[in-house]
């Protein structure tokens, strides 16, 4: 008899033998059955509980949901509904057709009541059911958490299953306000739907209860690497030359799986080959945060630009290569339509108080060794340090809405302050730890870093990354380096945890471990964290100059937004705290400078900068 942890090994070479011969009748009707069934124990559909899980968002009075199934028999019903519990019964307020190619179903409703919780009921036929509630929006709570996770791998290196159940008691210790999987939630590039659905019972019991941002990384989509080149269809199975390898629909049922359920996208149309795009924002108890797809519109590395250095095109592997010969002419990181969006972005500010971007990953290569700590490897341009000029562009947009930046990816826990010109003159990022780590990365300079406070590690402080990219590393949570491989806190797995404390515009970076009770005193992050930046570090530009003091009146925390009139070009905006603002600028020159809140607004035209902060004062009556 075979060992059962063999057989899912001999059914993934038997799924990529079947995948390569082209016979997709096979593959999906007899090879992908089994390997699901045997690997991860696909309920058999005869059981009433044929709701797997759900997932939803509110957003501008707008209430999306997916709920995923697992797969139905030809003779069952194909339509969904969607009820609510009112006065004690429940009440249907929308039907939908199930989408077949990945058993999902979608429901979007109009003017939702986010003033209270309410519960509801995904219904199909008259005996499956699946319950939930849609939290009321935490508008009067002063802190608003956020919990962050990456990288969900499955299986354990001796083969086995690794529990979640330790991330999930913690969610339900927390009650964040929203739930946040950056990328690869799904590590099987064959068989998403098997994965999906195990990651829903994994993780629905806290889903069903909390909004959720997931947003499909290059495992997910079934490729190593991904550099979408806004749409391609590449040609290795790998990514390595650009656009995606899956089949197309694969693509598209990835994506309609984890991202459907998020807010209407910023611009909706397709990329190439018809795929669809899911960038857009999100307010949650008055914070605001966009949604970044930085895989979508990258570009690939040009063939030929960096000679195969081992086993993978995307890394240097020898040292005294040029990085600025790397930072191609016209090569994209988020594109044109997001750097637009992000614009847009940093100037809406009518329902919030701060402001954060979500993305798959961070805007820099923050690791020295992959895999194990003798593999150094210099650049990777799989990260987003790469393209470095894109790369800017994209941190000068962030920058200005103040915004912090959570991300995962990268293996790698970090707390970076990122820099263009100078050091720190841009905002903060946080990339969370890997649900699970298997492939390990380490963050292992060379040299100490540069301007480092007394008694600081010598691994932080200023850095020069792989791209000659200027980033200040405050905290890192390297593995151990010989970990235990039954260990996954010497692995560095664990996940994060983001407090946005509204009153005094505070932003607090928690970063667990697995298999910790964070509300016991016992148990502790990783060292180094927790950190604790303002609202403003997030601008962290010298000022050349400032304009006079605004001192407003009639009103609390107003948007002040700064335009200097030279270029036309919006310097910043940003919800001040309380009803005093010493707007910086960065040349001498004439300003505008708009005040608002709500449908109030004054407009100052032609405001000379000065050379001392406070200086001068405006009094403005709003």
């Amino acid at each position: 008899m075979i060992h059962r942890k063999v057989l899912p090994l001999l059914l993934v070479l038997l799924l990529a033998l079947t995948a390569l011969a082209g016979c997709n009748k096979l593959m999906h009707g007899i090879v992908l059955p089994l390997y699901s069934k045997l690997t991860l124990d696909i309920p058999d559909v005869s059981r009433d509980e044929v709701i797997c899980f759900a997932l939803y968002t509110v957003h501008d009075g707008v209430m999306k949901m997916t709920a995923q199934l697992y797969p139905l028999k030809d003779d069952e019903d194909r339509t969904v509904r969607l009820q609510v519990m009112q006065n004690k019964k429940w009440k249907e307020i929308a039907t939908t057709e199930i989408i077949e190619d990945g058993w999902t179903a979608h429901f979007r409703v109009k003017n939702w009541d986010h003033s209270r919780d309410i519960q509801y009921r995904v219904a199909h036929g008259n005996k499956a059911f699946y319950t939930g509630t849609i939290k009321k929006d935490p508008v009067n709570k002063d802190t608003i958490v956020v919990a962050a996770f990456t990288g969900n791998a499955i299986y354990k290196w001796a083969g086995g299953d690794i529990p979640k159940d330790d991330i999930v008691a913690n969610i339900k210790r927390l009650d964040p306000d929203l739930l946040f999987f950056s990328g690869d939630q799904v590590y099987d590039h064959y068989w998403h739907y098997a994965y999906w659905l195990k990651f829903g019972r994994e993780f629905g019991d806290v889903i069903r209860n909390i909004p959720t941002i997931s947003i499909p990384d290059d495992h997910d989509v079934g490729q190593d690497n991904l550099w979408g080149e806004a749409g391609k269809k590449c040609h290795t199975r790998t990514g390595d030359d650009g656009g995606y390898a899956a089949d197309i629909d694969y693509v598209k049922m990835v994506e309609r799986a984890q991202t459907s359920h998020l807010p209407d996208p910023y611009d909706p149309r397709p990329v190439k080959n018809d795929i669809k795009v899911y960038y857009t924002d999100i307010t949650v108890g008055g914070v605001n945060f966009a949604i970044l797809e930085d895989r979508k519109f990258k570009s690939a590395p040009p063939e030929g630009m960096i000679p195969q250095q081992g086993d993978r095109p995307d890394h240097v592997v020898e040292p005294g290569y040029d990085p600025e010969k790397l930072d191609i002419d016209g090569a994209k990181l988020l594109g044109e339509r997001q750097l637009k969006f992000l614009e847009d972005w940093a100037t809406q500010w009518d329902d919030c108080h701060m402001k954060a971007v979500l993305s798959q990953t961070i805007f820099a290569c923050a690791s020295h060794s992959s895999g194990d700590t003798e593999n150094r490897v210099y650049a990777d341009l799989d990260s987003n340090g790469w393209p470095q000029s894109a790369r800017n562009r994209a941190l000068e947009k962030i920058r200005k809405a103040y915004a912090v930046m959570i991300a995962g990816d990268q293996h790698l826990a970090t707390v970076i302050h990122h820099g263009v010109d100078q050091w720190c003159d841009s905002g903060y990022s946080f990339c969370v730890p890997s649900i699970a780590n298997f492939h390990l990365r380490w963050w292992d300079p060379l040299e100490p870093g540069k301007n480092r406070k007394k008694g600081m590690p010598e691994h932080l402080g200023n850095f020069h990354e792989g791209f000659n990219n200027k980033i200040r590393m405050i905290a890192v949570a390297n593995p151990a380096f010989e970990p235990n491989h039954d260990s996954l806190t010497t692995r560095a797995a664990g996940f994060g945890v983001v407090k946005f404390k509204k009153s005094t515009r505070e932003i607090t970076f928690e970063c667990w471990p697995r298999e910790v009770d964070i509300t016991s005193p016992d148990d502790s992050q990783y060292t180094g964290w927790p950190v604790t930046i303002r609202q403003e570090d997030n601008y962290g530009r010298d000022a050349v100059a400032w304009l006079p003091r605004i001192v407003v009146r009639g009103t609390v925390t107003p948007v002040i937004q700064v335009i200097d009139e030279k270029n036309g070009e919006m310097v910043y905006t940003l919800r001040i705290k309380g009803q005093r603002f010493d707007p910086k600028v960065f040349r001498k020159g004439t300003y505008t400078v708009k005040i608002r809140n709500g449908k109030r607004e004054k407009v100052l035209r032609g405001v000379s900068s000065v050379s001392g902060k406070g200086s001068k004062t405006r009094v403005v009556q709003l």
